[in-house]
């Protein structure tokens, strides 16, 4: 192979390994949790989290059914936090009783079809600097099956304001993207 070759292929491995947009990176900070279904209970982790939230949560959930949940975030309401919810489009064209029951509290809910999938599972609360500055994630889906019968895990970050700011800032891009939901079953 001669020079002009080589580095052909060497420029073309780096393209490949190079990533589209330079990744975030934080210096390790906060509380951190890790909790794993079905042995340890994650949905008790994220109904106290919601709990301990002040001014707003916002969630990304590729499928949402849990009823606990739904309450949690209802209640949260009540106290006057705002709560804001993306959805995958696709996963949620009919909604279900949790989602139904959120639409009806007043809960603002949007459908996220700009994607193959809005993948997404996580919950920022209080992302401003003195607030909780928390994010929930991981491959827990915020749903009856992820809590009972799969193998889950789900990873909570308090006091980390810079990680938080992230999340919520991509929270809002994808909202950006979003349709409101006003009904079930979404138009079409």
């Amino acid at each position: 192979m001669n020079i002009r070759a080589a580095l052909s292929v060497l420029c073309l491995f780096a393209a490949a390994i190079a990533p589209a947009q330079a990744a975030s990176r934080f210096a390790a900070e906060g509380d951190v949790t890790a909790v794993f279904a079905p042995q340890e209970d994650p949905q008790a982790a994220l109904v106290e989290l919601i709990a301990q939230a002040r001014s707003r949560i916002a969630v990304q959930a590729y499928v949402f059914t849990s009823k606990p949940l739904a309450d949690a975030l209802i209640a949260a309401k009540r106290r006057g936090v705002a709560v804001e919810i993306l959805l995958d489009a696709k996963m949620h064209q009919r909604g279900n009783a949790a989602v139904q029951r959120l639409l009806d509290e007043g809960v603002t809910l949007y459908a996220v079809s700009a994607f193959a999938a809005a993948h997404d599972k996580v919950m920022v609360v209080d992302a401003a600097p003195g607030g909780l500055c928390a994010v929930a994630t991981g491959s827990y889906n915020f749903t009856w099956a992820a809590q009972h019968r799969n193998a889950e895990n789900l990873l909570i970050v308090r006091q980390h304001c810079a990680l938080a700011a992230r999340y919520a800032e991509n929270w809002r891009e994808r909202a950006r993207e979003a349709e409101r939901i006003g009904r079930f079953p979404l138009a079409r």
